[in-house]
């Protein structure tokens, strides 16, 4: 169905249609922010957790020990563990945080 908005009717009808799916996107956003605000109430946290794996920690010593040594580049060390030179980085940077 197609709406004329040349017309007074298919202006006010796209304007009715517009206003609803505002209203509509708006009722959703209330009740995610409120089922989130629930769920925090009740202890539990969202999102991804923080810090490395237990494997991804082994993996990040194996690396930084390979690194100390100077024998190898990034870009070697990434390929024997299977990890992207942006990882290798980011397993160095969490040790020295650590």
């Amino acid at each position: 169905m197609a709406i004329d908005t040349t017309t007074a009717q298919g202006r006010l009808v796209f304007n009715l249609f517009t206003s609803l799916a505002d209203f509509e996107r708006d009722l959703i956003c209330e009740r995610t922010k409120a089922d989130l605000a629930a769920a925090r109430a009740r202890g539990r946290v969202g999102g991804r957790p923080k810090g490395l794996s237990a494997e991804a920690q082994i993996k990040a010593r194996a690396v930084k020990s390979m690194y100390a040594l100077k024998t190898h580049t990034i870009l070697e060390i990434g390929r024997l563990f299977h990890l992207s030179r942006a990882t290798v980085y980011r397993y160095l940077a969490w040790l020295e945080a650590k």
